[in-house]
Formats: C-alpha cells, sequence, structure tokens
C-alpha cells in the first residue's frame, strides 16, 4: 500500500509539472513546453535529418509569448559545409527559396505537421514529393559562424514544436520503487 501512495505521489508531480498550463510560463516553463510538445510525436520515426547523427549545438528554447524572442528550433552540427540534408519524413516540398539572407527549404509532412531547414541550398521546386530519406539540399555557411551547422524547425499548425521530440523520446526517466511482493 505504501508503494502505491509514492507512485501516486510522483504520478501527481508528472502530471503537473508537464501539464500544457506549467508550459505556458514560470521556471522550468521552456523545459516542460519542449518536452510536453514532443512527446505525442515522440513514436512518430523520424530519421535525422544529417549523418551521422549530429550534435545538438542550440536546444529549443519556445519563447513564453508567440511575439517574444527565443529559438523555435535547433541547431546541428553538420560535418562540413555541402554536408547533405535528408528528408526526416515523407512529405511534399511547400518551399525552397531565400528568406532575408539565408536559403530555406520547407517540407509538409502531413497532419498540419511542417519542417523547415536553414542554411540549405535546394534544387527542389514546391510540389516535389520526397521520401524519408532523400536528399533535400546542401549546408551553406553562415548560420551558426564560423562552424557548419543546421537549423531545423518543426511546426504543427502556428504552433513550434521541439523536433528532437521527432527523431528521440524526450520522456523523462522515473525510477520508481520495487513491487511490493504479491502476498501469500
Amino acid at each position: 500500500m505504501k508503494t502505491q501512495a509514492i507512485r501516486n505521489v510522483m504520478a501527481a508531480a508528472l502530471l503537473v509539472a508537464f501539464s500544457p498550463a506549467a508550459a505556458s510560463g514560470g521556471p522550468g516553463a521552456a523545459v516542460a513546453s519542449s518536452v510536453y510538445t514532443g512527446s505525442d510525436v515522440a513514436a512518430g520515426g523520424w530519421s535525422w535529418p544529417l549523418d551521422p547523427r549530429p550534435a545538438v549545438l542550440r536546444a529549443f528554447d519556445p519563447p513564453a509569448k508567440p511575439w517574444l524572442s527565443g529559438h523555435r528550433g535547433v541547431d546541428l552540427r553538420a560535418a562540413h559545409d555541402g554536408a547533405p540534408v535528408t528528408s526526416p519524413a515523407a512529405g511534399t516540398v511547400t518551399f525552397a527559396g531565400v528568406v532575408v539572407d539565408r536559403p530555406v527549404i520547407t517540407v509538409d509532412h502531413g497532419n498540419g505537421l511542417r519542417s523547415s531547414f536553414e542554411a540549405v541550398r535546394s534544387e527542389h521546386k514546391p510540389g516535389t514529393a520526397v521520401a524519408e530519406g532523400d536528399v533535400l539540399g546542401w549546408i551553406q555557411p553562415g548560420h551558426c559562424g564560423p562552424g557548419p551547422c543546421l537549423h531545423w524547425g518543426v511546426r504543427r499548425g502556428e504552433e513550434y514544436l521541439n523536433p528532437l521530440g521527432f527523431v528521440t523520446d524526450l520522456r523523462p526517466s522515473v525510477l520508481l520503487p520495487p513491487l511490493d511482493p504479491a502476498p501469500g
């Protein structure tokens, strides 16, 4: 009975810590938001857009309000300028062009999910179907300073999601005490 009470308290604490209300502000809001918005897609089974699996140079850090500054994606270390960027999931190219001063490509994956990649030079045109793993384009210099990197963003509708939630499980690990042996 004591073990079940401990589990109930721990489960309640997790529900409060990672609820949408917790994600809306306060201490740890960015962590709660990135876990909450990515946890429902962790089983999506997308691929990393760079091979080999890249290091994360800058994490997802969404703003508390849509109009505030923040980092609405992740920056991934690329092996070198010109490295190929691949589609993490099947979809259709909806944009390939320059935004401000950087080449960007956007892929619609269906179900309201879109991913965008910068700075990526691409030969694809809007309307091009791509399969998971197809080359979208090649890393161009300048996004992360002196080293080559890729900015990867994911949106569902107008909500930015943590791209890492599509390629790795972001749910927190919880260690529970062992079960009481069955009576008898």
